[in-house]
């Protein structure tokens, strides 16, 4: 019988849950166990394909090519693991499923209810990304907050698994938050306290609170929380505000949680914990030796969480070569108002990311001239590689009109075209072309350096690519396709021969980066910055992996 967490949250949305779920599958992973996280989401939505990154943050997208909530981001990046299409359960998948049985006569006749029909189908979904990973540990996460109309479903469902697994399989960990209000910034318990009663109306009782605060609790405060919570003293657990995020598994190995969930779930201690690998990466991201900044270039400034990836990923390189990387978050519409002379004029680096549509596109263009004129280290991203693509084709090849069709319909040089395949297919959600696929890198290009291999096998999304009737142009004039699809048909890297660091990746990279492993071309970037005399000699980010 596997074991199941199953961790909520209650008092204000964006608490921290999803920080909180990777860093408890950590602690179980340093402890020799595997874990299969899942983000059950009560939204309507069948996946995070189609919602606005304004509302929704960044859409994940998995190896198999699911469209998930930026959650699984987190999971993947603290516990190393791949996730996967059923890792992210949303209300919609689950509706449409039982709706599907339904109409094919499933049911036999009986009137379909959310219980059981739809808690039913949750709690299958649960059981079975366990079973497809072979997890010793089940970690789910319930998106939203206790009380939540359309979280009800989920929170009844595993209510109900603790009977179906047993009690001893089965704990529940509530992350919640310990106010300061007032002049004197005091804080308060009673927000957690209704919290908890919400949740065991609902017939849940929590066995572990996670207390999100900006000051140390005290002893009294404590004690306060578990009487008045009914959850152990030792269940208490503090949660201040930490530095970066990365620290936050070991401020929770320092309280004891680790121990706590291997208790109460009754996992052998076969291994002690080994943290030493996240204490050395906590440590450079505190206390680097070197900094740089660099710029990132995008459409959805205002919610930066549309670009959590690429940020972790820039972190990730930064604690790679003992660095902190200032980020300048600028949006590209400001470069358009201002001018990329000023607007980038005190950073390093430049990335364009991911994106979609004309607002802001001749900001990112600007910005792409500006990095390549001035030799600025420049990385682009899906969206980054068509700009860049559009940027050489208008200003050095000297096709003034030169767009994407999918800002100019009427453009005389579609540099940037839709994917055949994609020209027949109206709906939105899932059809992209989504997952892993592998791409050819040209022998002796700094791709293949950076890389360290012939192929490398990433994570796309996109509808659109480089056009093929333009590609002879671009590489007499300079820009080298140093990485295509094993058919030789569709680019999926650029650089220029020469600069010093100027790449650009039709998937994204960002999704594949660790703490502990930077994917080589952020890893490069941080390095062309931090060695603007040797910045053509990329090396591979497997060495100086922490």
């Amino acid at each position: 019988m596997g074991k199941y967490i199953f961790v909520t949250g209650g008092v204000v949305s964006s608490i921290g849950k999803g920080i909180a779920t990777a860093s408890i599958g950590r602690m179980l992973r340093n402890r020799g166990f595997s874990v299969a996280p899942i983000k059950l989401d009560p939204y309507i939505n069948v996946d995070a394909g189609t919602m606005n990154p304004y509302q929704h943050g960044e859409v994940f997208v998995t190896n198999d090519g699911a469209e998930t909530d930026l959650d699984l981001g987190h999971y993947e990046r603290f516990m190393d693991v791949d996730c996967v299409r059923d890792s992210n359960v949303t209300a919609g998948r689950v509706y449409k499923a039982v709706i599907d049985k339904e109409r094919k006569g499933d049911y036999l006749g009986n009137t379909v209810q959310v219980i059981p029909h739809i808690t039913n189908e949750i709690k299958e979904r649960i059981l079975l990304a366990g079973r497809l990973q072979n997890a010793d540990v089940v970690i789910a996460e319930v998106g939203g907050t206790v009380g939540d109309i359309e979280g009800l479903p989920f929170l009844e469902a595993i209510r109900q698994l603790r009977k179906d697994v047993g009690s001893e399989n089965c704990m529940y960990i509530h992350v919640t938050m310990i106010p300061g209000v007032g002049p004197w910034d005091e804080l308060k318990t009673k927000p957690t306290q209704h919290s908890v009663i919400k949740l065991r109306e609902i017939g849940i009782a929590p066995d572990v609170l996670i207390c999100r605060s900006k000051k140390p609790l005290s002893e009294e405060m404590r004690d306060k929380i578990s009487m008045f919570c009914d959850v152990q003293r030792a269940g208490v657990i503090e949660a201040l505000d930490a530095e970066t995020i990365y620290e936050i598994p070991l401020m929770y190995e320092r309280s004891g949680l680790g121990d706590l969930v291997a208790d109460r779930l009754g996992l052998p201690r076969t291994e002690p914990a080994n943290m030493m690998e996240w204490e050395e990466i906590a440590r450079r991201a505190n206390a680097p030796s070197k900094s740089c900044r660099i710029a990132i270039v995008g459409k959805y400034i205002e919610n930066r969480d549309a670009y959590l990836s690429v940020q972790e990923a820039l972190i990730h390189a930064g604690i790679a070569h003992d660095c902190r990387v200032h980020l300048d978050w600028i949006d590209s519409t400001t470069v358009e108002d201002q001018g990329a002379e000023r607007a980038l004029a005190n950073v390093d680096g430049v990335v364009v990311p991911g994106g979609y549509g004309s607002r802001g596109a001749e900001g990112k263009i600007l910005a792409i001239e500006y990095a390549r004129t001035r030799n600025k280290p420049y990385l682009g991203l899906c969206y980054g590689l068509q700009m860049a693509v559009i940027e050489f084709a208008r200003n050095v090849l000297g096709l003034t009109d030169a767009n994407t069709e999918e800002n100019d319909q009427q453009t005389p040089y579609p540099v940037v075209h839709l994917l055949p395949e994609q020209r027949n297919i109206d709906d939105k959600g899932a059809t992209m072309r989504l997952g892993v696929y592998p791409c050819r890198l040209e022998p002796g290009s700094l791709a293949a350096r950076a890389y360290g291999d012939a192929v490398a096998y990433e994570r796309h999304r996109h509808r659109y690519e480089v056009n093929n009737e333009f590609r002879d142009q671009l590489e007499a004039a300079g820009m080298r396709l140093s990485g295509v699809s094993p058919d030789g048909k569709l680019v999926e890297i650029i650089e220029l021969i020469d600069h010093p660091y100027f790449i650009a990746s039709q998937f994204h990279p960002e999704f594949k980066s660790r703490p502990n492993r930077p994917h080589p071309l952020f890893f490069g970037l941080v390095q062309a910055v931090l060695e603007p005399s040797d910045r053509a000699v990329v090396q591979s980010a497997q060495a100086s992996a922490v």
